[in-house]
């Protein structure tokens, strides 16, 4: 049960990659005029109000020389999404419509046209930014330059920043006040969280809380104990990969017992993550789209159900509440970063019926207080199907799934005082909750959200 609630708990976030959606140039071209393709972002604006999304995470716009985590200039937005008052207008646009804007950080790195390590290039030692990066003057970069330097898991366009220089950290949270008083931004993502420095997170976090109180700091983590970036001081919030592998291998492999015992472990009774508004996903733009690893495409209705129901804050990629496909691979992500109209893929949508469900599984996690910060316990778990309750206060919630072909009969035993569930997402029906032990009926590929009383 949450104390001291923040808005994310409340929160259903749409993550949207603009470089992609919008058609953007694969190449900067940095003597290229500006091209204002951030306005027409203001056409998904409904889309968003329709489903019920309340926050968005915008990926990369600041200037960059391709795909937006090699940043050139972190005071700029890129020339082929817009200019300040591009952004601006459609933050405005958000915010007056009661939707908040969270934008990626990149701290970690740098690209090498970044105007600080370009002056490297150009000065060497004499550069009065050798201290921003990690310079090794004794041997060759792999482009040539008389001096190494450290990059990001090896690759060398991305250049990793000095965190420990004073004026490092001056530049990033000089950006980051920019942002606050140019575009009202309510929140970050912090790319490759999980490589900065500790005591750097700690003082970006005071800085930001400083500066805008409810100000929400989430980081990209893959692999390790979330508590080492997410607690009092540091992170709100990081991603959550455990679950997320879980969420579509369960289904795939008919393994429930796979999810349960990762939800167990992260939010069960004795749960590591208790409290923590983990960041949930099915999906992002480093990912194979659900869609396309999924086995069977009506496994996305049971994925979604989850997923909106877990505890934790749900977040759906553009695009994908459609069921549009994409797969990483050959080294290239473009395919999961696709350029979509929202009016054309709204008429002409791959799973025209899962959007429609989606929106149903979003109003409910509006409604119902217990399935957006109510305790967890596991009540049944079996390959195809799983059922758990969700409890705030008074409230009771009982979710069940089915991810086989045919109704299910789940048993279940629910606590002590229970009479009636009512199913608030299958037309209020109705089943008798009392006794130790009831089989419930769930449809195939889909799920029950009973109130129970």
């Amino acid at each position: 049960m949450i104390d001291n609630e923040h808005w994310s708990w409340r929160t259903i976030f749409y993550h949207l990659f603009p470089l992609g959606c919008l058609g953007a140039p694969a190449r900067n071209d940095f003597d290229a005029p500006c091209v204002d393709r951030i306005s027409t972002l203001r056409e998904w604006i409904n889309h968003f109000e329709h489903l019920g999304i309340n926050a968005l995470l915008l990926g990369p716009v600041f200037e960059s020389s391709s795909h937006g985590y090699d940043t050139a200039d972190l005071f700029k937005v890129d020339r082929r999404l817009g200019n300040d008052d591009a952004l601006g207008n459609f933050s405005r646009d958000l915010h007056r419509r009661g939707i908040r804007l969270v934008l990626d950080a990149v701290f970690h790195h740098t690209g090498r046209d970044f105007w600080a390590f370009r002056d490297v290039r150009e000065r060497g030692r004499e550069s009065q930014y050798c201290d921003w990066f990690h310079l090794d003057f004794s041997r060759r970069s792999p482009y040539g330059e008389p001096f190494h330097y450290k990059g990001w898991a090896g690759n060398y366009d991305l250049v990793k920043l000095n965190l420990k220089s004073a004026a490092v950290r001056k530049h990033l949270l000089d950006a980051v006040s920019s942002w606050v008083e140019r575009f009202e931004i309510d929140g970050l993502r912090l790319d490759v969280a999980d490589g900065l420095d500790a005591d750097f997170i700690h003082e970006l976090s005071e800085y930001c809380r400083r500066i805008k109180p409810a100000f929400w700091l989430m980081g990209e983590v893959v692999h390790g104990d979330y508590r080492n970036w997410a607690h009092p001081g540091a992170l709100a919030s990081t991603t959550n990969y455990e679950a997320y592998k879980g969420l579509w291998s369960s289904l795939n492999d008919r393994n429930y017992f796979e999810i349960a015992y990762s939800l167990n472990r992260e939010f069960g009774p004795e749960g590591m993550y208790r409290g923590i508004p983990l960041y949930n996903f099915v999906d992002n733009h480093d990912v194979t789209r659900a869609a396309s690893i999924l086995r069977e495409p009506t496994l996305l209705y049971p994925l979604y159900a989850l997923l909106m129901t877990m505890p934790g804050v749900p977040s759906i990629y553009y695009g994908s509440e459609f069921g549009i496909e994409g797969r990483k691979q050959h080294g290239t992500d473009a395919s999961l970063r696709p350029a979509l109209d929202i009016r054309a893929l709204s008429h002409h949508a791959p799973h025209p019926e899962l959007c429609a469900a989606v929106k149903k599984l979003i109003a409910l996690r509006h409604q119902l207080r217990a399935l957006q910060v109510g305790d967890y316990a596991e009540l049944h778990v079996a390959p195809e199907q799983f059922a758990f309750i969700r409890r705030f206060h008074s409230e009771s919630i009982v979710i069940a799934l089915n991810a086989s072909a045919h109704t299910a009969q789940i048993p279940l035993r629910l606590p002590d005082g229970f009479s009636h569930l009512v199913d608030k997402l299958n037309s209020d029906e109705k089943f008798n909750g009392a006794g130790t032990r009831r089989l419930l009926p769930v449809p195939p590929r889909w799920a029950r959200i009973l109130i129970a009383n």
